[in-house]
């Protein structure tokens, strides 16, 4: 039977706080034998927070500091995939939007759940249970491959029914995903200043809990037969 399905990113969107970018810059400025890159980072981080359009996202904003220290390719993805590592634990820890567990339970009595993100799969689990998440994902995608990736995911899921795509980073997460007609979702720094026209925007994800159970009540209603809707 046809179904709506809600698509989650991960880091920024389920997973929020910037101890996991902190961690990639602290491997950072271990591999580069400089501090300062690190104190940069944090820097960085505060200019993303103020909503400096320079960066993408926090892992971004490290990545720019870090190459501007003429750090190797090599050595950032090393960094990066030892921040991972350390994802979910006392070392990289994230938290979640105030009420995520409860607002997932519900919406996954009418709507299929899933998890789409670039980032690897080391930590993504333990962390979606630190977050009250991972039950109610009944199916994850790790390392997609964002944008073109998450276009490969949404096709396939819109044949099931309507998908709203929800993220924080409009050309990764969701233009792939407007394209092929999906709804979307912007949340975090750049949803109030973006020049796109997401289908919702929220400062987190816990702003559009309302708008999101509406538009899965909605579309629910729409992928009912029409001999069903008579009551």
């Amino acid at each position: 039977m046809p179904h709506p399905t809600v698509v989650f990113d991960f880091d920024g969107t389920l997973a929020l706080g910037h101890r996991p970018v902190l961690a990639y810059a602290s491997h950072l400025a271990d591999a580069a034998g400089d501090r300062r890159l690190f104190a940069e980072a944090v820097d960085a981080l505060d200019r993303l927070d103020a909503g400096d359009p320079e960066f993408l996202d926090g892992y971004d904003a490290v990545r720019q500091v870090a190459l501007a220290h003429a750090v190797s390719e090599v050595a950032l993805e090393a960094a990066y995939q030892a921040s991972r590592q350390d994802l979910g634990t006392p070392a990289a820890p994230v938290t979640a939007p105030e009420g995520l567990a409860e607002f997932l339970a519900d919406l996954a009595d009418d709507a299929h759940l899933v998890l789409a993100t670039n980032a690897p799969a080391a930590g993504v689990e333990r962390a979606l249970v630190g977050l009250g998440a991972a039950e109610h994902l009944t199916e994850r995608h790790c390392a997609v491959g964002k944008p073109a990736g998450l276009g490969a995911v949404v096709e396939k899921l819109l044949s099931d029914g309507p998908v709203l795509s929800v993220g924080d980073i409009w050309d990764y997460d969701l233009a792939p995903a407007a394209r092929l007609g999906a709804a979307t979702a912007l949340v975090g720094p750049t949803a109030s200043r973006t020049t796109h026209h997401p289908t919702m925007r929220g400062t987190t994800l816990a702003d559009l809990y309302g708008d999101i159970q509406a538009w899965v009540a909605s579309a629910a209603r729409e992928t009912l037969h029409p001999t069903d809707r008579k009551a």
